[in-house]
């Protein structure tokens, strides 16, 4: 056996005279090189897209970002030239806005509609005063009167047979209700000092004078109005003994004791009042008093020992008296000797408001110098729209 050689193969050089091994070193140690040098290259175009990336994130979210400065916040165009013109009477940009949407427009009575910012907080207010507003049926109107028509009759029937010709039968009445809208009116004033002042929530302070003044006035006026310039209240019809009351009258259920529930059956007063109602309003009843009422009514027992009055069982939920629920209006009337302190009806069918949605407010700032004053009008009007939906309880022995 040859021995073998270890040389180079004849024919092929190794380049600089290197041997086979360190020919291969050289080769790898340059493939490392070329392999980080890209890798270097690499991680530089990972950075500027993730550098980018960020860059976008970033805008996105200082978009999405609520403004920290209040200063920085857009105004509503309407909003800045109400305030401008209840501060300090510049009606330039109330005139320059359009009659659209919730803008801002002059009226013709020389007055200007309140931003929909106020006039949503006025509405809102009023709904949650203890008023006839909260179970009567509410309607918008942009004419000088409502129109309510009631059925007062029924039409005739009869029994026909096979061969004899049909009779004719009655013919239903209808009774138009015109409930025509009156002017309500409020006069807060502020010193133009305060006015001045930016800090000073102006808006939300007029809004709530304003509010105070609308929800007394009209909570009265729908209970025991007497329709001269304002709405005529249920309680401004005569009554008579249920039972023989005439349309445009009221029925009453007596006590049996004057200004006073009857000493041997306290509770039978309430119960003849939920039952002289018919049935199809019955199903909607609610009792109207208020507190003083409210206190003698709560201890008041049936002839087993129970309580009339429960409280609500849950949050928000009214009380409710015989199962009934109750709405506590302090313009009810007292007891007293032949008052009609206690009513239960269903209101929605049988007393209707109606309203113009605006709301005009004129700045006076010359009559009561150095005070402003800020005049503010609204249309509204309400009556009994159908009389066997209500009944009341009267305070007397007969």
């Amino acid at each position: 056996m040859s021995k073998t050689e270890c040389g180079a193969r004849p024919g092929r050089d190794v380049p600089g005279g290197l041997s086979p091994a360190e020919a291969v070193k050289t080769e790898l140690a340059g493939l490392v090189d070329d392999l980080g040098s890209f890798q270097a290259e690499m991680k530089a175009k990972f950075q500027q897209q993730e550098e980018r990336i960020m860059m976008l994130d970033r805008k996105s979210l200082t978009r999405a970002r609520p403004v920290l400065a209040s200063a920085a916040e857009e105004e509503p165009p309407h909003s800045k030239a109400f305030a401008a013109y209840v501060r300090t009477g510049d009606d330039d940009g109330l005139r320059g806005l359009a009659l659209e949407g919730k803008a801002l427009a002059t009226s013709g009575d020389g007055g200007y509609l309140v931003d929909p910012q106020t006039s949503e907080t006025i509405q809102s207010v009023l709904n949650a005063t203890a008023s006839l507003r909260r179970v009567a049926t509410v309607v918008n109107v942009e004419a000088t009167s409502y129109d309510v028509l009631i059925d007062t009759t029924e039409a005739g029937a009869g029994w026909a047979t096979e061969t004899d010709p049909s009779a004719e039968t009655g013919t239903p009445t209808i009774e138009r209700r015109v409930i025509p809208l009156h002017e309500l009116s409020a006069l807060p004033k502020a010193s133009q000092r305060l006015l001045d002042d930016s800090a000073f929530d102006l808006e939300s302070w007029l809004a709530g004078r304003i509010a105070e003044k609308f929800a007394r006035a009209e909570a009265a006026a729908f209970i025991g109005g007497d329709g001269n310039d304002k709405p005529t209240g249920f309680l401004d019809y005569t009554t008579a003994t249920n039972g023989t009351e005439t349309w445009g009258e009221l029925g009453h259920v007596i006590t049996g004791a004057d200004g006073a529930f009857d000493g041997t059956d306290p509770a039978d007063a309430i119960v003849d009042l939920v039952y002289a109602l018919g049935a199809q309003y019955r199903a909607n009843g609610t009792f109207v008093m208020n507190s003083k009422t409210v206190a003698s009514v709560r201890k008041l027992k049936d002839s087993d020992g129970r309580f009339l009055w429960s409280d609500g069982l849950a949050a928000g939920e009214p009380a409710r008296l015989m199962g009934y629920p109750v709405l506590v209006a302090e313009d009810m009337p007292d007891i007293s000797t032949g008052s009609l302190s206690i009513a239960f009806g269903d209101f929605r069918a049988g007393y209707t408001i109606a309203e113009r949605p605006d709301l005009r407010i004129l700045r006076d700032p010359f009559s009561a110098k150095p005070h402003v004053l800020f005049y503010a009008t609204k249309r509204v009007g309400g009556d009994v729209a159908d009389f066997n939906a209500i009944k009341v309880l009267k305070f007397s022995a007969s």
